[in-house]
Formats: structure tokens, C-alpha cells, sequence
């Protein structure tokens, strides 16, 4: 066994090995988001291989939502392409950290399994990022996220409507959770959370607005609200000094 390989599988053991944590979290997660997935009409093996290849809580969401709401391929690959949108940004920031003489069939691997927990674990790792510690963390957490929905689309069909009700509100739980903590930090985002909230309900009563689909309010309003807020309100990002040695 050459030095690299053995290197290699050492990284790749570090990587499930912090996995495992976040896949127990995944699990529990996606297991709401199965009833949602559920309430569109997926089969259990069906919403098992949407979470499989699109390892993405939000963007998964709005996926089911817009397929509950009848929306066209072209409104679905639009709005879940929005709400992924930062997924862009993880990937150019992962970018740097590897070796310029990485292999383009790696960078894809590792952008496939860009989420906000994987990002967080390897973008603190020191020195240049070895792909196979990404394929380590992917081969611990996102297995139990594919599972979680097919268990949530099972147990939708199997428990009294009323429980599987319960069981939605847990993922709007979820959400809440995700801008309430950025929400108390900063004003301006708690202050566009209930600008988001008021021109979404405004969209589906407003005359002309409201003739509109569902699935496109939501592109369009996703789209004018972040535009107004990166113009408006910028943000300074600062990097310290020593902070990516």
C-alpha cells in the first residue's frame, strides 16, 4: 500500500467518524421532511433517492412543496435553485482550499455533498482539504438523510392523519429554528424575516399578484428580497488575521 493511499483511507475514517453525528441529526430531520414529501404524492422509495441526490433540507422543502402545488419543471428547477443558492458560495469557498492540481472528478464529488454541516467541518480543517475526508463525512450522514425521508413517507401512510399533522409542524419547527437564532443576532434580518412574511401573504391576495402560481410568487419574491437586502444592506466580511493559516 503506497503512502498516499494509506493517507487517503486515514482521512476518509476522520471524515465518517465526524459524519456520524450530523447523520444522526439528518435522520431525525429528514424524517419530517418525509411527511412532507409524503403530502405531495412521493412514494417512500421515491422521496428515499430525492434525498439521496439532493442532500438539501430547504431546497428538498420547496422541491415537495412545488410538486404538491402542480407547479412546472421550469418554476421547481427555478425555486429550488434559489434556495440552494449559497451552496454556490460553500463550493468557491471549499475551492480554495484545495490543491490547484486537483482533479476536476473530485471537486465534483465534493460539491455534490456540500451542505451547511460537511462545509462546516471541512472548511475548519487546516491545511489543504483532502476530497476523500468529504467522502467520509457523505458516507456517514447522508445515507441516514435518505433513510429518515423514506421512514417519514412510511410512517405518514401508516399513522392516524392527525399525528402525521403533528409531524408537519415539526419541520416548520425546524425553519424557525434556522432564522430565529440569526434573527436575535442581527435586525436587519429579523426585520426582512417579517417584511418575507407580510409581502407573502400580501402576494396571495393582491389582485394580479395572486393569479400568479404559487411556485412563481415564491421565485419572484425570493429574488426581489435578497437583491434589496445585498444591496441595502451589504455585509462586510472581514477576514482576521491568521484565520484560514
Amino acid at each position: 500500500m503506497t503512502k498516499q493511499k494509506s493517507k487517503n483511507i486515514s482521512v476518509f475514517l476522520a471524515g465518517c467518524r465526524d459524519g456520524i453525528p450530523i447523520g444522526f441529526g439528518y435522520l431525525a430531520v429528514s424524517f419530517s421532511l418525509g411527511i412532507a414529501a409524503k403530502n405531495a404524492g412521493l412514494t417512500a422509495l421515491e422521496g428515499f433517492f430525492a434525498s439521496l441526490f439532493c442532500v438539501a433540507s430547504a431546497g428538498e422543502y420547496v422541491g415537495f412543496t412545488m410538486i404538491a402545488a402542480s407547479a412546472s419543471f421550469f418554476e421547481t428547477a427555478i425555486a429550488t435553485l434559489v434556495t440552494n443558492a449559497r451552496y454556490l458560495l460553500m463550493g468557491c469557498a471549499l475551492s480554495q482550499k484545495m490543491s490547484p492540481t486537483l482533479p476536476l472528478y473530485h471537486r465534483m464529488g465534493v460539491g455534490f455533498g456540500v451542505t451547511d454541516e460537511i462545509f462546516g467541518i471541512s472548511v475548519s480543517r487546516s491545511g489543504e482539504l483532502n476530497p476523500y475526508y468529504n467522502y467520509g463525512a457523505m458516507a456517514t450522514s447522508i445515507p441516514p438523510w435518505a433513510i429518515g425521508t423514506l421512514l417519514g413517507i412510511l410512517a405518514g401512510n401508516l399513522l392516524p392523519e392527525s399525528v402525521v399533522s403533528a409531524f408537519s409542524v415539526a419541520l416548520y419547527g425546524m425553519f424557525i429554528a434556522v432564522i430565529i437564532p440569526a434573527a436575535k443576532k442581527d435586525k436587519v434580518i429579523a426585520g426582512l424575516i417579517i417584511a418575507s412574511f407580510a409581502l407573502s401573504f400580501a402576494a396571495s391576495e393582491l389582485p394580479v399578484v395572486s393569479s400568479l402560481s404559487e411556485g412563481t410568487r415564491t421565485i419572484i419574491l425570493t429574488v426581489l428580497i435578497s437583491s434589496f437586502a445585498a444591496i441595502v444592506f451589504p455585509k462586510d466580511f472581514e477576514v482576521k488575521e491568521g484565520e484560514n493559516e
